[in-house]
């Protein structure tokens, strides 16, 4: 019977920091977009689009759609994609603490009522004046995908 396989010994102990890979929605309808106001962790309390993890073997246009309706109970179909967010966080001591890069998903909204959920604390459409404008506490980038995304649909 042959030995059981063993790892090579020159594999490092743990695996190098990587980005993590999340998706955005871009669900624009009627002169407002969609936003939620995040309720956990990383962007605690900020307005920004749905989105989250990219699940393994999942696309990040599924994924949009996915966190999209587990955030707002809305639903959507991709159109394309955007632009890419970096959102890094650092700690105390100044160093990254959270990285992803966001892949912002213009999304054509096809029906539902939105309604808080999984971790959005809140949720709106909000006139797109509002957001250029940035009367609500916002992720910096917002106003740029925003503008993609309007850009886009020309």
């Amino acid at each position: 019977m042959d030995a059981p396989a063993t790892p090579p010994r020159d594999l490092p102990q743990s695996a190098p920091r990587r980005p993590l890979l999340g998706a955005l929605a871009v669900v624009l309808h009627e002169g407002h977009a969609l936003l939620v106001q995040r309720g956990k962790a990383s962007g605690y309390g900020l307005w920004g689009f749905p989105g989250g993890h990219v699940e393994w073997g999942e696309t990040a246009q599924a994924a949009a759609i996915r966190e999209l309706h587990e955030e707002t109970a809305l639903r959507a179909e991709p159109l394309g994609y955007l632009t890419n967010v970096d959102f890094i966080s650092a700690g105390a001591d100044g160093q990254p603490e959270v990285h992803y890069l966001l892949a912002a998903v213009l999304c054509r909204y096809t029906g539902g009522t939105p309604v808080a959920g999984d971790d959005a604390a809140a949720v709106a459409w909000v006139p797109f004046d509002d957001i250029a404008k940035r009367t609500l506490q916002m992720s910096d980038r917002v106003p740029d995908v925003l503008a993609a995304a309007l850009e886009r649909l020309g």
